[in-house]
């Protein structure tokens, strides 16, 4: 069971809150349609309910607040818009690194996209989808891990009829496994025949908490709108005059006492009825129930702790079959249509009154079997996704064939002269460069990985243990560090040989002090792979990622080389035996030259500078971490 207890969104600038005090219940097993007109705040509460907004209230997953979840992939399945991702990455590799992040096994891929019969487009691009397949793929994103709740942002929105009652049987079946279904739409024909409770909403504000069969009685049908002072006596008339007519005619009486609803009749007929008797009406018009909120009745009670109208009177009120009176599609026309699909279920609307679900006709419409096995939790699951994100997509190998063409190309023009040192031959790295090639596409790749991660939504619901985890900020700090280390290998590797290639060996000598360039080397290429990993992350733009990577030598070091300088410089000589009796630490002697290296490279200018944009940008990162209930 899903319960939303007093969501409220947070104000901005001064304007109504987006949701207001808003409390409704979505019971397991069934499918909960959350109504409600463009602008009345449906996103916002399912954004509200996942964290993802800041705002206050609570949601509770079976008793449990999302953040407190041990596991929210297999919890919570989530489709907020459209299916983002790289266009050129393929749907089986999208779903195989969200298998990664969400704990599931590479082969759950497979037997999703059996389910929502995509079997046969695996190796497509994203980029490539139709909308209806688009679709398929986010609810196959959210059906990886096993969720026991869906979540669902107006997901049949554009869809052909076909897909639209293909997608609605998926939902049903997974309530029928016990599963709690939610969903958002603008359509309260679509709610009412696919939905078997119906929770209105307008304003941010909860206007109806109802049965599908009483939101069908109370807001699907015509009827005839009328106000008067003697409005009781009116009601009585009609009815009356009803029963000795044999006909089926329905009167409710709203909560003003002053307004009646008369389903079954006409204006003339009850402005006739009004007449004979001399009653004076003050209001007569006809109406849709769709197109105006449902007011409390006088005689409704409330239901459980007192949070829930369901919005209809039930004392004296004929049951009658709500669609088979509609109009439109509202109707019996509706309800019949049939709902047949590429692979899907050929499925009979279910009648309004709260009838069994329909049968699934189709294997292609069959839910993915469930996980017999739930995968051991472990620092290698945020490895392989980042792995796997980082080298699904062709934009990976582009960026490294750049770089090193890059380094090739700088390194060979830098040499021609022959006044450049060596060490700066071999990196690319002229003094007209801010940073060479090779930090510049560490920085890059860092700056890439994060982003996705706020924008899956099959990652939707794990925001505290996802984009904000630690195990996951972790694994893409080591997978980033390795890829710097091998960019700048490769690179120094690349341009040596460029170099003999163009002038001959005798120009390419190892240097003496080879172990220290290659410490800072090391140093300088991580560095900027991390700064824009970090920097990213913070800000979720791969913009900020580029700027913090080019801000160190830009803006940090011209800052450092403007301190002035001490008249006397004190020398650092002995410091490894000071540490040593420091910490009581008894480390080989041959360790001291490193620990040196190491002193030598962060005081340069450009270490210092990226070690202070590295030491802002992780206390920053874990501040915000903290504040969006960080979990490993």
């Amino acid at each position: 069971m899903l319960q939303a207890i007093g969501l409220t969104s947070a104000r901005h600038r001064g304007l109504p809150p987006a949701v207001d005090d808003l409390t409704f219940e979505a019971g397991s097993g069934s499918v909960t349609a959350l109504l409600g007109p463009p602008g009345s705040g449906k996103t916002s509460t399912l954004r509200l309910m996942l964290e993802l907004e800041p705002g206050r209230g609570v949601t509770y997953f079976r008793g449990r607040p999302l953040h407190r979840v041990a596991h929210p992939a297999r919890e919570v399945g989530v489709l907020l818009g459209d299916v983002p991702g790289h266009p050129a990455r393929t749907v089986r590799g999208q779903l195989r690194m969200l298998c990664a992040a969400a704990g599931a096994p590479a082969s759950r891929a497979d037997e999703v996209l059996d389910a929502v019969g995509l079997v046969g487009l695996g190796d497509k691009r994203i980029g490539t989808l139709s909308l209806g397949m688009d679709r398929r793929l986010a609810l196959a994103s959210a059906l990886l891990a096993d969720p026991h709740t869906l979540i669902l942002d107006e997901p049949a929105e554009g869809l052909v009829a076909r897909e639209a009652d293909w997608l609605h049987g998926m939902l049903r079946s997974h309530a029928d496994r016990g599963g709690t279904v939610l969903y958002t739409t603008r359509d309260p024909k679509e709610a009412a025949r696919s939905a078997g409770h119906v929770v209105t909403i307008d304003s941010g504000r909860l206007l109806a908490d109802q049965e599908a069969a009483d939101f069908s009685r109370t807001r699907l049908r015509p009827r005839v709108a009328v106000r008067s002072p003697h409005a009781a006596r009116l009601a009585a008339i009609v009815s009356r005059e009803a029963r000795a007519a044999r006909r089926s005619v329905e009167v409710v009486t709203e909560a003003s006492g002053s307004r009646l609803s008369v389903y079954g009749s006409s204006c003339a007929e009850i402005g006739d009825t009004a007449f004979r008797h001399g009653l004076p009406v003050h209001q007569l018009a006809d109406e849709v129930g769709d197109t105006g909120p449902a007011s409390r009745p006088r005689d409704s009670g409330v239901l459980g702790d007192g949070l829930r109208d369901n919005g209809l009177l039930r004392d004296g009120v004929r049951d009658c079959d709500p669609l088979s009176e509609g109009e439109g599609e509202g109707g019996a026309a509706a309800a019949a249509r049939p709902a047949t699909g590429t692979g899907a279920v050929a499925a009979t609307s279910r009648r309004a009154a709260g009838g069994p679900a329909p049968a699934v006709e189709s294997a292609g419409a069959q839910l993915p079997p469930r996980i017999r096995r739930r995968p051991a939790r472990g620092p290698l699951r945020p490895v392989r996704y980042e792995l796997r994100r980082l080298f699904g997509v062709r934009s990976t190998a582009l960026i490294v064939a750049v770089t090193l063409v890059a380094s090739a190309a700088v390194s060979v023009v830098l040499a021609r002269n022959g006044r450049a040192p060596l060490p700066n031959v071999l990196v690319a790295w002229p003094s007209l460069l801010p940073l060479p090639p090779a930090a510049l596409g560490a920085g890059l790749l860092g700056a890439l990985s994060f982003g996705d991660e706020f924008r899956y939504p099959a990652l939707a619901a794990g925001r505290g243990t996802v984009p904000r985890r630690l195990g996951l900020l972790l694994a893409k700090l080591a997978v980033s560090a390795g890829v710097a280390l091998s960019l700048g290998s490769l690179g120094v590797l690349v341009s040596a040989e460029s170099l003999r290639l163009v002038y001959g060996g005798d120009l390419v000598q190892v240097p003496s002090n080879v172990m220290s360039l290659a410490a800072s080397w090391s140093g300088l290429t991580v560095g900027c792979a991390w700064a824009g990993l970090l920097a990213a992350g913070i800000f979720r733009v791969t913009a900020a990622g580029v700027a913090a990577v080019l801000a160190v030598p830009v803006l940090m070091v011209p800052l450092i080389e403007a301190v002035p300088k001490a008249p006397t410089a004190r020398s650092m000589s002995g410091l490894p035996g000071r540490l040593r009796e420091l910490t009581w630490l008894q480390w080989p002697h041959e360790a001291d030259r490193w620990v040196l290296a190491l002193v030598r490279v962060v005081a340069h200018p450009v270490g210092t500078a990226l070690t202070l944009s590295l030491s802002v940008l992780v206390c920053t990162y874990l501040f915000t971490s903290l504040r969006g209930r960080v979990r490993w």
